[in-house]
């Protein structure tokens, strides 16, 4: 009897022989954009017509849309739209982004496409942005919710930043609180200015249906959880004493989802700012919930959800209030 392979074994992988064998070429690159983007007929994407007709001088926008009088394109709409970068160099970054558990740096993408490394660090945000505002429905529960902190360790920093910062532990660092639904094994996270209980109950209130049942640690801020008239359940364990497991109570499975995302920001990137850490936590968070797709459904799946989306470099760069500086 054959022994079951461990992790997600069941899946079904694409290898890069097969993946080069997919993108021989531009034309072909363009028609599985295509064939995903307009399963269900050729779209115009700026309004949606499908009174459309082919170009005969094609390049670069190979279609011309009757309704609004325009020519466009499959990257027309989406968020890898008015980009230079070939079709087939978008899929493998696509494929890079998805099979690399702990991700790939903008450093290594331009080795491999031989692009500029502002080009492969573009490319992979506007990939991220498909995992933007994922989902808005609710988890039913049980839900384990945590926190975690970003932003490097004092013993790295000079005396004179080290003076700068007041107080201890997470004073100076950025932080992330995230959700598991045991039932579906969905993940959300996102970045919050602060862990106080206004906003970490607020989250919860956002993520988890009503009578949900919660399980956190024993944080301050989620004893003030609304348990009346049923709104949730919720239990605690209490880290604080070395209790890390009561029964069902616990948050393993959301710290092991902070486990992966920290080992991509030491290991992969190194350095994140607070600026863009929360399009990393989407990334992660995202790929996370289609970890059960095989790797070409999990490409499609990507490309489908960088359509009706976009990022201008403008936008990417633009002040957002958080701090430009790469922390480790």
């Amino acid at each position: 009897m054959s022994q079951k392979a461990p992790g997600k074994s069941h899946r079904e992988g694409v290898s890069l022989l097969e993946l080069f064998d997919m993108f021989p070429d531009e034309e072909a690159a363009t028609e599985w954009f295509e064939t995903i983007c307009w399963s269900e007929g050729r779209k115009c994407g700026k309004c949606n017509s499908t009174k459309t007709s082919p170009v005969k001088s094609g390049k670069p926008m190979p279609y011309w849309c009757t309704n609004c009088r325009s020519y466009f394109s499959v990257r027309t709409g989406t968020a890898i739209a008015r980009s230079n970068v070939p079709l087939r160099k978008w899929a493998i970054a696509i494929y890079l982004c998805l099979t690399s558990l702990k991700s790939v740096s903008s450093m290594k993408l331009y080795r491999d496409l031989k692009v500029s490394q502002p080009t492969a660090w573009f490319m992979l945000h506007r990939i991220r942005q498909a995992w933007a505002g994922e989902s808005d429905d609710e988890f039913s529960g049980p839900i384990e919710v945590d926190e975690t902190y970003f932003g490097g360790k004092r013993r790295n920093m000079s005396k004179t930043k080290r003076k700068e910062l007041e107080g201890r532990g997470t004073v100076g660092k950025t932080a992330v609180v995230g959700a598991k639904d045991r039932g579906t094994k969905q993940v959300r996270a996102q970045v919050v200015e602060n862990t106080d209980a206004s906003t970490l109950i607020g989250f919860v209130e956002d993520t988890a249906q009503d009578g949900a049942t919660i399980y956190t640690d024993d944080h301050p801020s989620y004893t003030q959880l609304p348990t009346v008239q049923n709104e949730f359940k919720h239990e605690t364990v209490k880290h604080s004493v070395g209790e890390y497991v009561r029964m069902m109570a616990h948050t393993n499975g959301v710290e092991s989802f902070w486990s992966m995302l920290k080992r991509a920001h030491k290991g992969t990137f190194h350095k994140i700012s607070p600026k863009h850490l929360n399009r990393y936590v989407q990334e992660f968070a995202g790929k996370h919930n289609i970890r059960e797709l095989d790797t070409l459904g999990q490409m499609q799946d990507t490309v489908l959800r960088l359509v009706g989306r976009n990022l201008l470099r403008v936008d990417l760069i633009a002040d957002n209030g958080l701090d430009s500086t790469a922390r480790s």
